[in-house]
């Protein structure tokens, strides 16, 4: 049975975001049994990482799950390859230092405008980092997947990252394309059953 749920916000996002919220609540009312968890990321992709596996040390692999968007997607899959989690990966950035590279510089977040932070360059090593040995193009090991542990969520009307892109990243994942919609999955209500299924809530 699920206990712990992580949820990882993307790049300028925030614990306010439309998805985390809806999430919250939605395992707040239904599901109180669950520990649900959503940080606020720092920009530091190391520091980023380091917070999560410090936030899911003393998670079983058989009770927890990961879900993260964008951003945050990239982030759920890499720690649900070291912890075992099942991940639901919400139209994640696969090559993120080559998308983010044009974001270097002060940044605001979309949820408080009135909250900024800096953007290294170093930053965009750091994310290469995390797969050693890969280059830009981050092409993920398929076989430290298991298939039906990983929910790939899509929108082929994607705005901000190439969906396709998506789909080669996480081949072994099992995919729920999205005809249209957005980088935000808008719609995101019309939806959130195949990831309460996928976790066998």
């Amino acid at each position: 049975m699920l206990q712990n749920v992580l949820y990882l916000h993307g790049f300028r996002s925030s614990p306010l975001s439309f998805k985390a919220q809806y999430l919250s609540n939605l395992f707040a009312t239904r599901y109180p049994q669950v520990k649900w968890t959503c940080p606020q990321l720092p920009p530091s992709p190391l520091e980023a990482c380091e917070l999560m596996l410090e936030l899911t040390a003393n998670w079983t692999p058989n009770t927890s799950a990961v879900i993260g968007s964008s951003l945050g997607g990239f982030y759920a899959d890499w720690i649900s390859r070291r912890r075992k989690f099942k991940s639901i990966l919400i139209n994640p950035a696969t090559h993120p230092a080559r998308d983010l590279s044009r974001h270097i510089g002060t940044q605001t977040q979309w949820q408080n405008p009135d909250e900024s932070f800096y953007f290294k360059a170093q930053y965009l090593d750091e994310l290469l980092s995390l797969y050693p040995g890969a280059s830009e193009q981050v092409h993920l090991d398929p076989q430290n997947l298991d298939p039906q542990r990983s929910l790939l969520m899509a929108c082929t009307g994607d705005e901000v990252l190439d969906w396709q892109e998506m789909v080669q990243a996480h081949s072994r994942a099992v995919q729920y394309i999205i005809e249209g919609s957005d980088h935000a999955v808008s719609d995101f209500e019309q939806h959130v059953q195949v990831l309460i299924d996928f976790l066998e809530m």
